[in-house]
């Protein structure tokens, strides 16, 4: 199976041409835009993550993914995660079924719990139950996504009867990953549900995750089942040149970090981390050419399906991030499929 490649955004609120923040509704339409250019390009898929705060815009992304879906023909759509824990299943599957009606088939959901909490509070839900919501849901939407009548009893709310949701997905069964963030448990969760995994690579060499490919790999064989699509999601930036890319890159990706940072108890991020993850590590940032061999090399390691990345980075100009997609769609692309043939 040839290696999909797409991209990821959260959303970013970027800076515009006067130096000043962009209003999130302009971030949103910027947004439209980029998918827009990454379709006419041939890039595989273009993904859009869901935050609840003030530095992402994005906090709906199925209605984004459907103002998308009216503009492009080919590239398929989804989320970049879908954060199940504080939503409602039923509802999630069928705004998702909504986008692959307006787009004749081209959504895929990435389940996941997420990385940051806001949406707890916002809609009401205990933080104490992180664990419990997510396992629960996640078995009702798995239901959902399998059987056209669902009956279904969990501990988070009533049960259903021979309950049909609607509207159905026109044909086959909406494209429904696992994103993991680095758990044997969430592995073995994806499994369980037969659906394919989205490892979250955010820092550290992507080799490390090698264990966690393996351990798919074995608990689909003690089931005996065809093994389903790994993909990997990682952060990068693409300029002409590798110097240019990490200057461009490296200001802003510092604001987005050092603010997630604080809020966690990190220090602030220093440039030589910056430059031993673009090294070494898992930040895809450079040439077109370094960044076809990182990817291809990632590809080859660990024997995965698609590669999304995650190319928006807090108030990084939307100017430049048309260009990165520019480069990507136009000479990464290719790069990789050459290095992988």
């Amino acid at each position: 199976m040839p290696l999909e490649l797409g991209l990821d955004t959260f959303g970013d609120v970027t800076r515009g041409a006067d130096s000043e923040m962009l209003s999130h509704a302009q971030v949103i339409r910027n947004v439209i835009d980029e998918a827009v250019l990454a379709d006419q390009l041939g890039v595989d898929f273009f993904g859009v993550g869901e935050h609840h705060r003030a530095d992402f815009a994005v906090s709906a992304p199925e209605v984004v993914l459907a103002a998308i879906a009216a503009r492009t023909k080919r590239i398929r759509l989804g989320s970049a995660v879908t954060v199940l824990s504080s939503d409602d299943p039923i509802r999630v599957f069928q705004r998702f079924a909504t986008v692959d009606a307006a787009s004749n088939g081209r959504a895929e959901v990435i389940l996941g719990r997420g990385s940051f909490t806001e949406s707890f509070p916002l809609f009401g839900f205990k933080l104490d139950q992180y664990e419990t919501l997510f396992e629960d849901k996640l078995d009702l939407f798995a239901a959902l996504a399998s059987e056209p009548e669902v009956t279904w009893s969990g501990t988070t709310r009533p049960p259903l009867t021979n309950q049909r949701v609607y509207p159905p997905i026109e044909a086959g069964r909406l494209m429904t990953w696992i994103g993991v963030g680095g758990s044997p448990e969430s592995v073995v969760r994806a499994v369980r549900y037969d659906m394919p995994l989205m490892l979250a690579i955010i820092g550290g060499e992507p080799e490390r995750f090698k264990p966690y490919v393996d351990l798919y790999h074995r608990a689909y064989a003690q089931i005996e089942q065809p093994v389903k699509p790994i993909g990997v999601h990682s952060p990068g930036y693409v300029a002409a040149s590798d110097e240019q890319a990490r200057e461009e890159l490296w200001t802003d990706y510092k604001v987005i970090r050092d603010r997630i940072g604080k809020e966690r108890g990190w220090p602030p991020m220093q440039r030589r981390e910056f430059d031993q993850e673009a090294d070494k590590g898992s930040l895809y940032v450079g040439s077109p050419e370094t960044v076809a061999k990182k990817i291809a090399k990632t590809s080859k390691a660990l024997g995965i399906s698609r590669f999304d990345l995650k190319y928006s980075a807090g108030p990084l100009p939307h100017e430049k991030l048309m260009t990165c997609i520019e480069l990507y769609g136009r000479k990464v692309i290719p790069m990789v499929r050459e290095m992988l043939a």
